[in-house]
């Protein structure tokens, strides 16, 4: 009797044992009910204790969460749309409240949470122009709906650690002529760089071809002047050399003359017998016939 009284009460006690623990995990927060009525929710990572069936216990994660919110579209200061793609990371500061406002279901408080920070991101653009947010205004924008997110989410237990613009883009059905109308742009100045960069070469061209021209001709006088002196000194020299025997030097002359004007078997020259020509053919010597000098 004892026995089968311990194979029942043994499993039953185990299993109120079972029903009357919980665990927090450091990643978590919980809040401990009674009823439907908040009793507890300041519990530390660990094992805690509850009354079965009387109590129950939800946890909600702790960590930071990201909501990536779908884009929307906004007016500037000139009433240009733009289409802002955007998140916002938060995280459950006070467990008892973001229950109370939101059931502690995650849509809903993203929802919550979304409807301040684009009330603020519609303000912050309105104030902007479409050049001021492309041109670095985002970094102040972020950093201001960072701050007053922060604050307008503390009614709902929530903490927001940042606000980012992802992508900012103009509504598909300007974006082909304001692409156009960049891309014009971009070729306007491309055409002037092209062209100042031709304007540049030419300039470069024409200094370099009179720097060419000058060093040729500079080139050319020094080589002129050059060979004129090495002809004065070779006439010089030759002149220096002939006037110490001019007979030699007349002979040599003749000996030149013969060579070039018989070159081929077929040359052929006209001369009078006693003509001074063919002196050295008369006489080796040289010497002048009788009555001519």
């Amino acid at each position: 009797m004892l026995a089968n009284s311990l194979k029942i009460f043994v499993p039953l006690a185990a299993l109120l044992l079972w029903a009357s623990m919980f665990t927090v995990d450091e990643r978590q927060k919980a809040i401990l009910f009674q009823f439907g009525e908040i009793i507890k929710s300041d519990y530390e990572p660990g094992l805690h204790f509850k009354i079965p069936f009387i109590n129950n216990v939800r946890k909600f994660d702790n960590r930071i969460l990201t909501i990536d919110q779908q884009p929307e579209r906004f007016l500037t200061q000139e009433k240009k749309d733009l289409i802002v793609n955007s998140f916002v990371k938060w995280r459950i500061s006070d467990v008892v409240q973001y229950f109370k406002t939101t059931q502690g279901d995650e849509l809903t408080a993203g929802r919550l949470l979304y409807e301040n920070i684009n009330n603020g991101l519609r303000d912050e653009f309105g104030k902007r122009t479409i050049q001021d947010i492309i041109s670095g205004d985002r970094t102040q924008i972020m950093s201001l709906m960072t701050q007053q997110a922060s604050e307008r989410a503390k009614t709902l237990g929530i903490d927001v650690v940042d606000v980012r613009v992802k992508k900012v883009d103009y509504p598909e059905r300007v974006s082909n002529s304001v692409y156009k109308r960049m891309r014009a742009e971009r070729e306007r100045e491309a055409r002037d760089f092209r062209s100042k960069g031709h304007e540049t070469s030419e300039r470069i061209q024409a200094d370099a071809d009179r720097q060419r021209s000058i060093i040729l001709a500079e080139a050319y006088r020094d080589s002129e002047i050059a060979r004129g002196e090495g002809d004065a000194r070779a006439t010089e020299i030759y002149a220096e050399a002939y006037n110490q025997d001019r007979e030699f030097y007349r002979f040599n002359r003749s000996l030149t003359a013969y060579a070039n004007n018989f070159s081929n078997a077929g040359d052929v020259i006209l001369l009078q017998p006693d003509s001074d020509y063919f002196r050295y053919f008369k006489d080796p010597s040289g010497n002048q016939p009788s009555g001519k000098k």
